[in-house]
């Protein structure tokens, strides 16, 4: 009777454990599935930013071939572009390094935003093809990088959501899954511009 007993006992122990084992392997795969997922996301996001910096030699050196072009814009845009270059990232970024990449990048988005606006100046410059093709793939990069960055935002939400959540938070707690950081609106972005029609 006894060693039934405890045959029987050592039995549900062993069924505990492998059922604690199936547990834990199936959530600490689905929270590797999940990071993979972000981190494939981020680059993504590299990719689209890549992109855009790519195509800003092109547009300098077709701004810079009109006459009189103003020079403090168009080195704006090449300081700009040269800090984005500097901000090395390795991997998924944490919450300072993505909020650098940002400033860095939204450097480099305001210094563009200033040269289309001044080029509004210059009609000679807009009316050539170079140039009217350089805005337009500008601007499909622009769309490009706002569409990653909500994926980007997505898979770390769906990740951190999962992450946080009992029991998958014990196993993330224990092999160092870490909350992934998302891209945030830059500081003022709730205000809407000032329009002047005075002019």
């Amino acid at each position: 009777m006894k060693k039934s007993v405890i045959l029987g006992c050592g039995l549900l122990l062993l069924g505990i454990g492998v059922i604690a084992a199936l547990v834990f392997g199936g959530l600490y795969n689905r929270l590797v599935g999940l990071q993979e997922a972000v981190d494939s996301a981020w680059a993504q996001v590299e990719n689209v930013y890549q992109r855009r910096a790519d195509l800003i030699p092109n547009l300098v050196a077709t701004v810079r071939g009109a006459r009189d072009f103003e020079r403090e814009t168009l080195e704006a845009v090449v300081q700009a572009r040269s800090r984005v270059g500097q901000v090395q990232l390795q991997g998924t970024p944490t919450a300072q390094e993505l909020e650098a990449f940002q400033a860095a990048q939204g450097e480099l988005s305001s210094a563009l935003s200033r040269l289309l606006v001044v080029v509004e100046d210059y009609p000679e410059l807009r009316a050539t093809e170079a140039f009217r093709d350089l805005q337009a793939q500008l601007e499909g990069s622009e769309n490009r990088i706002a569409v990653e960055r909500r994926r980007f935002n997505e898979a770390a939400r769906a990740y951190n959501t999962s992450r946080r959540r009992f029991p998958a938070n014990l196993v993330a707690g224990i092999l160092g899954f870490d909350e992934k950081p998302y891209f945030e609106a830059a500081p003022g972005a709730e205000t809407p511009p000032a329009v002047d029609f005075s002019g």
